[in-house]
């Protein structure tokens, strides 16, 4: 029998840009509770940004997770004997979970640039639909299209 559902966590907007989603993607990118440092890396990027687009990085910022954030996923699920992938809407916070997940995957991957130089770079990439995160995003879609034909055993 599964146990009752987690509580979701309020997130307090980040100082300088006073949005949630910026603050949610500041605490994907700490590691061994250093937020004060992940804070500097990802304001460091924007910087970054602001400096070579010449935009807002926040507008930046938002058309990448826009642009990375899946629609629709598989979802296997076992029909008799079988299992089946399941093409399935993504929820908005799940879209925005797996989108900062391949960013920062794709960002990590990289090597020989300072983590602010590879993140600001991404995100370019990924607000002109480039890059691995958009890569990501379309072969979810790609698998879900190819699936389609099991739609009818949503659950």
């Amino acid at each position: 029998m599964r146990r009752r559902k987690a509580d979701r966590r309020e997130v307090q907007p980040d100082s300088r840009y006073n949005s949630v989603d910026v603050q949610s993607f500041i605490n994907r990118v700490m590691k061994n509770g250093k937020k004060s440092l992940a804070t500097q890396m990802v304001y460091e990027a924007f910087d970054i940004i602001e400096e070579q687009a010449e935009k807002d990085p926040l507008e930046i910022f938002e058309k990448a997770f826009e642009n990375a954030s899946p629609r629709m996923e598989v979802r296997p699920r076992r029909v008799g004997g079988a299992t089946y992938q399941i093409p399935m809407e993504v929820p908005t916070y799940r879209q925005f979970a797996l989108a900062t997940r391949w960013m920062l995957g794709a960002v990590r991957s990289q090597a020989g640039r300072p983590f602010p130089e590879r993140l600001a770079s991404e995100l370019m990439k990924a607000a002109k639909s480039e890059g691995s995160a958009v890569n990501k995003k379309e072969e979810a879609h790609r698998m879900a299209k190819a699936n389609r034909a099991f739609s009818h055993f949503r659950y």
